[in-house]
Parts: C-alpha cells; structure tokens; sequence
C-alpha cells in the first residue's frame, strides 16, 4: 500500500490517538491515514497528560475539536456531515479557525478508554461525525453502529467538512478501497 500513498497537504492538523492494542490490526487505517497526511500526528497509547504533550508543541485548546460519538447528538442536528456539541450533546454553531482534529483510533470500548482516560479531551471543542455515507469496509469489518466509519473514513469527511479540497477525501477513500480491494482479493 506504501506505494499508492500519495501525500496531501491539509491547512488543518489532524492527531490520531491510537489505543495500543489496535495497532496490529490488518484492516487499521490509523497509520495509512497519517502517511497520507504530512500535517498529522500519530500518537499510540492510553493517555497523555494534556493536548501539548501529545502534540510535543504548545498550541491553542480552543482552536481544536475533538471526533467522538459518544452517546450522540441530543436535539436536532444540523444537515452538516460535522456536528459540534456542548458537553451534554446539543447542537452548537460550529466554531471558527479550528486548527486541528483529534480522532481516537480503537474498537469503539477502547476509543471509549481513551475518551476517558485524557480528561483534556473534554477542553477541545466536542465534534461528532453525521456521515450520509456508510462504511467502505461493508463485509469486511462489522460496525457497531451504521453511522460508525473508520479513522480514515472519518478524518476523509471531517477535514473536507472543516474546508479541506473535496480532492483530500476522495484519495483518502480511494486509498481505503485499494486496501480494501486487496484484503478482498486475498479472501478469495
């Protein structure tokens, strides 16, 4: 897949926290997401004591948001594929100038884990992917819910809703078909 990798610059910084137990996984799309994405950071583990140390630069907390589903929208959501939420999970006007995205790479408990375990995960601005689309993975990989996508998936569709060129999506997800294209050839 290395070779398909096609950088893609981004003005937003996206970190990907990854649950240490995912990083073996075959269908992982955490670390093909950062290849992809020289404005990215990748970080493996449980917790980091604040968004600076996991960053390893100082940086603005209000000017980040961070990807969890959590219990999802309270209240009526908006037609963006992106919503922002308070703490209780309304809905909030999305803020302007965001830096950068935190998504948490993991089965869903273990994204869970990390949400908890990194309590300044709650300072950033709460984002919560509303995506029309389902899941690439289809057969492949069972979902939990059908709104739930993959790391790559969902930085795809968070970076083009934050004003990213639709260009970054769309190889993002063609990347993500190759992957897929391949492990489906190799089942047959």
């Amino acid at each position: 897949m290395c070779a398909s990798i096609q950088p893609l610059e981004t003005h937003a910084h996206l970190l990907i926290l990854q649950h240490p137990q995912e990083p073996d996984k075959d269908l992982g799309t955490a670390r093909l997401t950062h290849l992809s994405l020289p404005n990215s950071t990748l970080k493996i583990g449980l917790s980091w004591p604040n968004l600076k140390k996991a960053l390893g630069r100082e940086v603005n907390a209000s000017q980040w948001a961070v990807l969890y589903l959590g219990s999802g929208i309270k209240g009526e959501a908006t037609s963006s594929p992106l919503q922002f939420v308070n703490k209780k999970g309304n809905p909030t006007p999305a803020p302007k100038n965001i830096e950068g995205l935190v998504i948490l790479d993991g089965t869903w408990s273990q994204a869970k884990a990390l949400w908890w375990r990194n309590a300044w995960l709650l300072k950033l601005n709460r984002a919560i992917l509303n995506s029309p689309k389902k899941s690439l993975y289809r057969e492949l990989r069972k979902e939990p819910r059908k709104e739930c996508l993959s790391t790559l998936e969902s930085a795809a569709e968070a970076l083009v809703t934050l004003g990213e060129p639709p260009a970054v999506g769309d190889q993002l997800r063609n990347l993500f078909n190759q992957l897929l294209d391949k492990k489906r050839s190799e089942k047959n």
